[in-house]
């Protein structure tokens, strides 16, 4: 779907990174409207922290072309600078400092005006729900309210634009429902929301998504858009005793694609749909291993992501036969 430049917050063409030889980023091309929720969805390593640091002025592009907020990502990162909030998957704020300190210090930082100062920190404290915190060091502080310290601080000065960073990395799930609440409600306020993830259950709450794998770009759409467009194969949930020895067993018949573990299931892919069930169960049953369900379902963003690398993965495999 085309936007018109005055929709779009972010644009992207052709964007790399190279270090020496190593491509982290290779060749990005995509934009992103103003309002949306856009996850950036991929293993660790895939390039999606080099990218941010690239939109956010902090790191030179190689090649390509890019735009944060109308300004160039090459030759007007200061621009870019005063017009962006940037949350690192770190925890960036003084753990010595109170909350209340920290927030009067980033707002020094931010340049906002002395007279908007108690404004501006009461609507953090609020938003943030840090009331109960306000006097107490950070370094005492939970995971969570960390977080939520975090991102108050980076949208202190109204950004129109959030690039959030593996964000809820390392906290609880109740905490990073919380977050993403408190997400929703910048986006409601107009706020662009640019966020990278490896959790799967984050990218659900996205407006869109990139799948990055390998510092490239495989896929692009909605959640919906990505599991029902870009996975045409059926998907059968197994759900058995064993399941490491059951994936081999299922791994090696006629009609499966591939295979992946998922906790104490299996989720199988088929080439061919007929006789599928059956055959697995048959197979099952021969090695004695005890099956509680056979079942279609329909492919999560984890099968879609799984079956995407895979496929990347025999493409580059077939390159280097032919090579």
């Amino acid at each position: 779907m085309s936007r018109h430049p005055d929709e779009l917050a972010v644009t992207m063409t052709g964007l790399t990174r190279r270090f020496g030889d190593f491509v982290a980023v290779d060749g990005i091309s995509l934009d992103v409207g103003k309002g949306e929720i856009f996850g950036f969805l991929g293993p660790n390593g895939a390039g999606k922290s080099t990218t941010i640091r690239m939109l956010c002025g902090l790191l030179r592009p190689s090649a390509g072309t890019g735009t944060v907020a109308g300004y160039d990502v090459m030759t007007q990162t200061e621009e870019i600078k005063a017009h962006i909030g940037y949350m690192s998957q770190k925890f960036s704020l003084y753990e010595d400092l109170t909350v209340e300190e920290n927030i009067d210090f980033y707002s020094g930082i931010y340049g906002i005006p002395e007279a908007r100062r108690a404004e501006r920190k009461d609507w953090v404290v609020r938003m943030a729900g840090l009331d109960e915190h306000r006097k107490m060091r950070c370094g005492t502080l939970s995971g969570g309210v960390k977080q939520r310290l975090a991102l108050g601080c980076a949208v202190l000065h109204e950004p129109p634009i959030l690039f959030l960073d593996e964000p809820t990395s390392g906290v609880d799930p109740m905490s990073r429902r919380a977050f993403w609440d408190l997400i929703y409600e910048l986006s409601a306020r107009g706020v662009t929301v640019f966020v990278t993830t490896h959790y799967m259950e984050e990218a659900e709450y996205c407006d869109r998504l990139g799948l990055i794998y390998s510092g490239a770009l495989i896929a692009l759409g909605t959640p919906t858009e990505l599991k029902t467009q870009l996975m045409k194969e059926a998907i059968l949930e197994v759900v058995c005793e064993r399941p490491q020895e059951a994936l081999e067993l299922v791994e090696a018949l006629p009609g499966v694609k591939e295979v992946a573990l998922f906790g104490n299931t299996l989720h199988v892919v088929l080439m061919e749909e007929h006789d599928a069930e059956a055959a697995i169960r048959a197979a099952l049953v021969q090695g004695a291993i005890p099956v509680t369900s056979i079942e279609k379902i329909t492919p999560s963003l984890e099968d879609v992501f799984v079956s995407l690398i895979e496929a990347r993965s025999r493409q580059a495999a077939s390159v280097e036969v032919k090579a």
